[in-house]
């Protein structure tokens, strides 16, 4: 890469690599993976900055993190889950440690997703992306990616109940 093409990809880095890591954090679930799949994709965009610079170069670096954590996903089989026969019991007191409590129980459930599941969540409500876009970045058709979405948070309900009664909960309240 010649000292123009370095210099534009290092500047384009420096603004836009703390959203694409929270997007890779997202995917992920664990801040050594996210830097790790972050790393690996820059360093593949790096290497094709010439031609991706011209185009939408953070929509295309986006697309190569949930392909690269798809690979990921698929390499490793899913090895390492946990099972138990019960969950933790969590308290019931209205205080921050609560909230602490769900949202570790909802990353653990979250990390038991299946790859296309997780993807579809992320992309829908952490970065509120529409369905059309979903499906473009996932190569799949939007009624796919509304079936997945369905199917994932139905999972989502099963793997964390504390997250069904918080949201009939909520609903009750409105």
């Amino acid at each position: 890469m010649d000292a123009d093409l370095d210099r534009e990809f290092s500047d384009f880095i420096t603004a836009r690599s703390h959203v694409l890591f929270r997007t890779a954090l997202a995917l992920t679930g664990h801040r050594q993976q996210a830097e790790d799949l972050l790393q690996t994709v820059l360093t593949k965009g790096a290497r094709h900055w010439g031609r991706i610079r011209t185009g939408n170069p953070e929509a295309y670096l986006r697309t190569a993190l949930y392909r690269q954590q798809t690979s990921w996903w698929r390499s490793l089989r899913r090895g390492r889950e946990v099972s138990a026969e019960q969950l933790p019991e969590v308290a019931t007191t209205a205080d921050a440690t609560a909230t602490v409590d769900l949202n570790l129980a909802l990353r653990q459930a979250l990390a038991q997703l299946a790859p296309k599941h997780r993807a579809v969540l992320v992309l829908r409500y952490f970065e509120d992306r529409p369905d059309s876009e979903i499906a473009e970045i996932l190569g799949c058709t939007q009624s796919t990616v509304r079936s997945q979405a369905a199917r994932a948070l139905a999972r989502l309900r099963e793997l964390c109940p504390r997250l069904d009664i918080l949201t009939t909960k909520e609903a009750a309240d409105r």
